[in-house]
């Protein structure tokens, strides 16, 4: 094939990226891939979602670097999809697209008080000590006693972790400079890990919670004592429970059957139980929730039901983490319950009433299953996305379109005034981020100012 395939991919997230190698993957297939990206920074939630104190799993964006470096690829980070490149640009420059914009916002708990000044959400939090942009001016009272994290997912782990953890362990990490300052005068000496369901049901994975066994400024407390199983509960573990379960719950265990130290911090695992309100004049000051059963429902299912037991905690600091939801692009169809672009295998479905299928655009990642797995997920839907615009290409006999020169992209966005910034640019920033961390035997110091980043890009290419 003679003429190149120009294809387009918004968001620069390890499905993005995935996307990206698997395209340039098929040895029969000449492709050119554009990513475009709002912040100057690429690897989405690896560079802003990643705890700090995880650079190993940070280290994949290694893989994502080789990629970029591929001679048919351009990254044009700073470039917001909606308003400096619209979707009518997109399909007028490349033959199709492929959105992998993941689900940047939080779902909320629905209860009253939750607006309260003091309540948040763990999305916000997670994103200000990773030194996000957006972030960087939310201020969090760490000078409160109790914390309480409502959900059992990896990112609730973290947050607790974080917060569990001493400001000496997380200065040799790379966590934004102001979250380092604000951790050093935390009052935090209780964080309560608050999960509806039961302890066979908590989303977290075996190696998030084995870190609970090794936290050296903080007792980890199962509350309830020594771990017990429903008997329903008991039989699944038995029967049908994953490797992952088994071993969270042999965690869980270890965790309930030690002894306190007496350490300056505690970590408290409340299972079966669930907020009704958050209390408080003029900020969060309480917390009232009930303690559930489980409910094994007619499709063997177990299922939280409220008993009627309702507690009342002190709480100064509240955080939501309850999953995540996907936000709306312009012109591109969207599904507000599922936070999801509607698709079939990544292919887009429009909105109309006959439900047919755009032969242009495609969709990988959260944005298109939900916020489900981790990061390793995202390849093997990456590849199944990329598979099927090949195919619908192939049946629906479609060529590589007659786009204008592939640099008339560029000529846009300079018309437009958009300051965007390369991949070399990039490289730039991560030399100069990388440099500072040496300096303090760091892996890194972010910039957290997307004017500081382009004027330090500036600098050095001058």
């Amino acid at each position: 094939m003679s003429a190149f395939w120009k294809i387009a991919v918004i968001g620069s997230g390890p499905a993005g990226f995935y996307a990206a190698g698997e395209l340039f993957r098929q040895q029969s297939w000449s492709i050119k891939v554009d990513m475009f990206d709002r912040l100057p920074t690429p690897f989405g939630l690896v560079r802003g979602g990643v705890a700090p104190d995880h650079q190993k799993i940070k280290s994949v964006t290694k893989i994502y670097s080789r990629i970029a470096e591929n001679e048919n690829f351009r990254f044009f980070g700073n470039v917001e999809f909606g308003s400096d490149i619209l979707r009518s640009d997109v399909l007028e420059f490349y033959d199709a697209v492929i959105y992998a914009v993941g689900s940047p916002s939080d779902r909320s708990l629905g209860i009253p008080g939750e607006e309260l000044p003091g309540s948040h959400s763990a999305t916000e939090f997670v994103a200000w000590y990773n030194g996000h942009p957006d972030f960087r001016g939310h201020k969090f009272d760490l000078s409160v006693k109790d914390v309480f994290v409502i959900g059992m997912g990896n990112v609730a782990l973290d947050v607790a972790r974080i917060l569990a953890k001493t400001p000496e362990e997380l200065s040799k990490t790379d966590i934004a400079d102001y979250a380092l300052e604000t951790l050093f005068e935390s009052q935090i000496e209780d964080i309560w890990l608050v999960g509806r369901r039961g302890p066979l049901q908590a989303a977290f994975s075996p190696v998030e919670a084995r870190e609970f066994l090794e936290l050296d400024s903080a007792d980890v407390i199962l509350e309830g004592g020594p771990l017990k199983l429903d008997a329903e509960s008991q039989r699944i573990l038995e029967t049908d429970a994953s490797k992952d379960t088994k071993k969270n719950i042999e965690i869980l265990k270890q965790i309930s059957e030690k002894n306190s130290s007496n350490k300056k911090k505690r970590v408290h695992f409340m299972f079966l139980a669930s907020p009704l309100e958050i209390l408080g004049n003029g900020g969060v000051e309480k917390i009232r929730m009930v303690r559930n059963q489980l409910v094994k429902r007619d499709d063997g299912s177990l299922r939280p039901q409220a008993t009627g037991e309702l507690m009342e905690e002190n709480a100064g600091l509240i955080f939501r983490s309850i999953g995540y939801h996907g936000n709306p692009l312009a012109d591109v169809p969207f599904d507000q319950n599922s936070g999801t672009i509607p698709n079939e295998c990544g292919q887009i479905i429009d909105e109309d009433q006959d439900k047919s299928l755009r032969t242009r655009e495609y969709v990988a990642g959260w944005i298109k299953r939900g916020p489900t797995g981790v990061i390793g997920t995202n390849k093997q839907d990456a590849v199944e996305t990329v598979h099927r615009m090949l195919e619908t290409f192939l049946q629906e006999k479609i060529e590589p379109g007659q786009q204008p020169d592939i640099s008339g992209i560029e000529a846009l966005l300079k018309e437009r005034n958009v300051n965007y910034v390369s991949f070399e640019d990039w490289k730039l920033l991560d030399a100069y981020e990388t440099g500072a961390g040496q300096a303090q035997e760091r892996p890194r110091v972010k910039v957290t100012s997307i004017d500081e980043m382009l004027e330090i890009i500036r600098e050095k290419n001058n």
